[in-house]
């Protein structure tokens, strides 16, 4: 198995721990100033949308039960340290296929920390753990569909001695009245984007669904929305 590299100083963003004030507002600002400028170009309810390719969800589905799973990962509830790595935020709405915005849906996210290793007892993966890294979160969709998490940059992992898997980040979202969802979401620009198993499996537009759009280089901020599918019946 095939080493990870260490950290390096410029990936480590110092921060505050965020009170649930300050965290709210947070989460206010962004999902105001960010998310309704980035898909402002949405189709109308008049245009069908492609729903969001459905992908495996992996065998590192969280199991350990946490009281923690908040929008923010870099930090857990009563520790004082930060997870290391570049810090990130995704934004984005959960739409359906006629664009309408999807309320309260649930949007979970699970992924591996800086380093590609996930908090899973059967990850085999030999990259430490990051014990300030919350891992795991579970929030509800806003009026107009929109969510937002902060999160650090998942680092690569070795899925088999042939095969290295980008960064990538796992989504669950579930609403009573459509079909669940489960998917991946990659970064722009990865390289290892072009030779992941997975990600090749699927056609060149549905990639394209899959892969997040950069929407600030510093601090990096990323777009990506989720198009669910109505339930027959």
């Amino acid at each position: 198995m095939p080493d990870v590299l260490h950290l390096t100083s410029s990936e480590r963003n110092p921060g505050i721990i965020m009170s649930n004030k300050s965290r709210r507002s947070f989460l206010k600002a962004g999902l105001i100033g960010g998310a309704s400028a980035a898909f402002s170009g949405l189709a109308s309810a008049a245009q069908q949308l492609r729903p969001t390719p459905d992908e495996v969800p992996g065998p590192f589905y969280p199991i350990f039960p946490q009281k923690d799973k908040d929008f923010d990962l870099t930090r857990i509830e009563g520790k004082s340290g930060e997870a290391k790595g570049a810090v990130i935020t995704i934004e984005g709405r959960v739409l359906d296929t006629e664009g309408k915005p999807v309320e309260d849906a649930s949007v979970e996210l699970w992924q591996a920390n800086a380093v590609g290793r996930y908090r899973h007892p059967h990850d085999p993966n030999m990259a430490p753990l990051d014990p300030n890294f919350q891992g795991w979160a579970i929030v509800a969709s806003g009026k107009e569909g929109q969510f937002r998490f902060k999160t650090v940059l998942p680092g690569p992992y070795p899925a088999s001695e042939a095969w290295m898997r980008p960064p990538h980040i796992h989504f669950k979202i579930t609403k009573l009245g459509y079909v669940e969802l489960i998917t991946q979401m990659y970064f722009p620009g990865e390289q290892l984007n072009e030779s992941d198993l997975l990600l090749m499996r699927k056609s060149k537009a549905e990639q394209e669904l899959m892969i997040a759009s950069l929407l600030v280089e510093g601090p990096l901020r990323y777009g990506y929305n989720i198009i669910l599918q109505k339930a027959e019946g």
